[in-house]
């Protein structure tokens, strides 16, 4: 069997996923309700996988086969690159799933401020972690 060199079929996958863009697009327009349906029915499939995968050290191995200096890399160019458009698109649904908490925060009472250092002041923090916990949770 005949294969071409690795790095002219990595060009050539590059090549040919950046032209196709608009079918990618139209693609996953199609398929929303697909995905939906899909996605859910496989629950139990996702829980055996990522249970396989710990039980293997997959996860760790993983980490260790990439290596820092892959993450510093890949973080610090591609990550760096996409990074301010993904925060700006999204910023609406960010809005949308922050406001609940703030509601939350809003609708505390707190015990009064006292002076820095004195342990009083726990009960603030604790006031305001349990109210965003069972709102977390559904309590």
């Amino acid at each position: 069997m005949r294969i071409k060199d690795t790095g002219s079929l990595a060009k050539k996958f590059v090549r040919n996923a950046s032209a196709a863009a608009g079918e990618y697009t139209s693609g996953v327009q199609a398929s929303g309700q697909d995905w939906a349906t899909n996605t859910a029915a496989a629950g139990d499939n996702y829980a055996a996988g990522v249970t396989a995968a710990i039980s293997d050290g997959r996860f760790l191995r993983g980490v260790s086969e990439a290596g820092a200096q892959k993450f510093v890399q890949r973080a610090t160019t591609l990550g760096a690159q996409r990074y301010p458009t993904g925060v700006g698109a999204a910023e609406a649904e960010w809005a949308k799933n922050t406001e609940p908490s703030l509601q939350v925060l809003r609708s505390l009472s707190l015990p009064p401020r006292r002076p820095k250092g004195d342990p009083g002041n726990q009960a603030r923090a604790n006031a305001v972690a349990m109210a965003l916990r069972a709102h977390a949770i559904g309590k």
